[in-house]
């Protein structure tokens, strides 16, 4: 299936300094600092996830010099609590950009699915012939009644969105190929203990400043064995290069080949790590950008690749492969090249 990224819309929170506010967050923010990050992005208490996603997704329409009604399919990937339960923010989406009828499709499968979604949205490219136009908007806003951006896991969490305008038979940012894997052990990883069905409501005591920190289930599943938790640790790591390795080979090309890895906007040991377990630079990663926008759940890997093109840092027929780690677990890599 042949379709690429025409063009690419933005939407960030306010940026706030890591060093300044980690306090708030967190009683020993010295460890917070030391992850690596400077910055992040904090919307407004009244800026949600849809509002950040039309945001970019205007922009991303009128840099392309298009109108929503051209749009024949609009896909909303997101990573977090949304702003209603039963509610399609797809289509929420789709009104706030006054789209006429349309198709729309809503993903969340955590970070994952700006970076999945476009295996998906493959799919209906090559299922519709008459499907040209696609909008692709991958959105993260941090709900801080039901979580705490900073001790959710390793990473500042971050309030952004990046729009995609994808077209049939584009040759630039091309789409190759797209892998994932699940170990559905790992399920219950991350999740959030209360506003589902189990659980609608906490206890009146319960804050997420003090809630405890989404790691604890990860060292509690594995009985806090230092052994235990090593090698998973190991696996982390080496299913990243299993599902980029999977990805190359599905796409007829070599890892070497790769200009740039573009994984989740992780610490800066970590992406290191990863760096490492890939045997490329350091600074063939987004390891800048990272630091500098914090974990943008879902909008990561696109963010990172319309900045890396931005800022001449990609060139005509470069190879990029973007993938990380998600809730489910998954792992998951897409290929696209420049």
């Amino acid at each position: 299936m042949n379709f690429g990224i025409v063009e690419f819309g933005y939407a960030f929170g306010e940026t706030q300094e890591v060093a300044a506010v980690a306090a708030d967050y967190v009683p020993d923010p010295e460890r917070i600092i030391g992850w690596g990050y400077t910055t992040f992005h904090r919307a407004p208490q009244d800026v949600h996830a849809v509002q950040l996603a039309t945001q970019a997704a205007e922009e991303a329409l009128k840099r392309a010099g298009m109108t929503a009604a051209e749009l024949g399919l609009v896909v909303y990937a997101t990573s977090d609590h949304p702003e209603y339960p039963h509610w399609d923010s797809s289509a929420a989406l789709a009104r706030e950009l006054s789209t006429p009828l349309v198709q729309t499709l809503l993903l969340n499968e955590g970070c994952a699915s700006g970076v999945t979604g476009l295996g998906m949205i493959a799919g209906q490219l090559a299922i519709q012939p008459d499907l040209d136009n696609v909008l692709f908007v991958a959105v993260n806003r941090t709900s801080e009644f039901h979580r705490n951006r900073m001790t959710v896991n390793n990473s500042v969490h971050s309030d952004a969105a990046v729009a995609v305008i994808l077209k049939r038979d584009h040759e630039d940012n091309r789409w190759l190929t797209t892998s994932q894997i699940t170990d559905p052990d790992l399920c219950d990883f991350f999740r959030s203990e209360y506003g589902g069905s189990v659980a609608p409501l906490p206890p009146l005591s319960w804050n997420s400043l003090t809630a405890p920190s989404g790691l604890l289930r990860v060292q509690n599943h594995f009985d806090r064995d230092p052994k235990r938790l090593n090698a998973f640790v190991h696996d982390l790591e080496q299913r990243v290069v299993q599902v980029v390795e999977d990805a190359c080979r599905r796409a007829g090309v070599e890892r070497a080949d790769l200009a740039r890895v573009i994984y989740i906007n992780d610490g800066q040991s970590s992406m290191q790590e990863i760096a490492d377990a890939l045997q490329i630079p350091v600074e063939r990663t987004n390891a800048e950008l990272a630091a500098l926008h914090g974990h943008m759940g879902a909008a990561d890997q696109l963010v990172s690749l319309g900045e890396h093109l931005e800022r001449g840092e990609l060139a005509k027929g470069d190879l990029v492969a973007l993938c990380g780690i998600a809730i489910g677990m998954r792992w998951y890599c897409s290929l696209v090249r420049i």
